[in-house]
């Protein structure tokens, strides 16, 4: 791929993941905030975070560059202005969260605007980059599992680290974290047999993603970033449950890493070739 293309790839691969990570793990942390009695300083950081890297995908998506040479296409303006305004929105009603998260009314509303919008972030960008209506609806979903697994990786693993400082927390929110993290997961794995084996990307035949001059990246996503995942995941949840929390935030730092490079590289073989892995 010519360097011009590898340099206008870059800033929507930038987005689509830390978009994925911001969105996801307000999401997470919103449920179990509402399920379990993990501490409230846990649950304001987080959704602290999320409400700064979504600011920072919103900086760095302001002025995102003509994909000449990619499978995705410009939004148009009307489009990429709603992109813009439900991240910014986002990233605002996910900080106002960590803000009012004492006052219940507040925090819940702020919590169903913020993933309203978070979510129109996502599909304002599927139907914006998607070449036609009909790639926008596997384009979303895949952003919407991205969102999934990679912000439920980062919030699993924070929690992990909030035990080593609350030790009498109950082992309940990480156990759930880490059950709804696997599930994702195992719903990840299918999606990428499904969209590898039938097609669902842009011009993507049956197999062609497993066949082709992609196959080597394609193999990596499932060995290196879906099945490995899967299992430290369940090897956390396992840990988890023993109370053994510094051993499952070992396990989760890892998973983190991998999840990471997976989400990296799914966003990138879409954005380059048009592979939904």
């Amino acid at each position: 791929m010519a360097p011009e293309a590898v340099a206008a790839a870059l800033p929507y691969v930038n987005w689509m993941v830390l978009v994925a990570v911001a969105v996801g793990s307000f999401a997470l942390i919103a449920l179990i905030h509402e399920r379990t009695d993990a501490t409230r300083g846990y649950i304001a950081f987080s959704a602290f975070i999320a409400g700064v890297i979504g600011l920072l995908a919103f900086a760095s998506g302001g002025a995102l560059p003509v994909p000449s040479g990619l499978a995705i296409h410009a939004a148009s303006a009307d489009v990429d202005l709603g992109r813009r305004l439900s991240l910014a929105a986002f990233s605002a009603l996910a900080i106002l969260y960590a803000i009012f998260l004492r006052f219940r009314r507040t925090h819940l509303l702020a919590a169903v605007l913020a993933l309203v919008s978070g979510a129109a972030a996502l599909l304002f960008a599927a139907v914006g980059w998607a070449p036609t209506p009909t790639d926008a609806v596997p384009l979303g979903v895949q952003l919407f599992i991205l969102s999934a697994v990679s912000g439920g990786a980062l919030a699993a693993l924070t929690l992990g680290h909030w035990y080593l400082v609350t030790p009498k927390l109950s082992t309940t929110p990480l156990v759930l974290e880490t059950r709804l993290l696997l599930a994702a997961a195992i719903l990840q794995t299918l999606l990428f047999v499904t969209w590898t084996t039938l097609g669902g990307g842009v011009d993507q035949a049956a197999f062609a993603a497993l066949t082709g001059s992609s196959a080597p990246l394609v193999w990596m996503r499932l060995i290196v970033t879906l099945i490995f995942p899967l299992i430290l995941i369940y090897m956390a949840l396992r840990t988890a449950q023993t109370r053994s929390m510094e051993s499952a935030t070992g396990l989760l730092y890892i998973n983190l890493a991998a999840v990471a490079a997976g989400t990296i590289g799914a966003a990138a073989l879409y954005v380059t070739g048009g592979l939904l892995v």
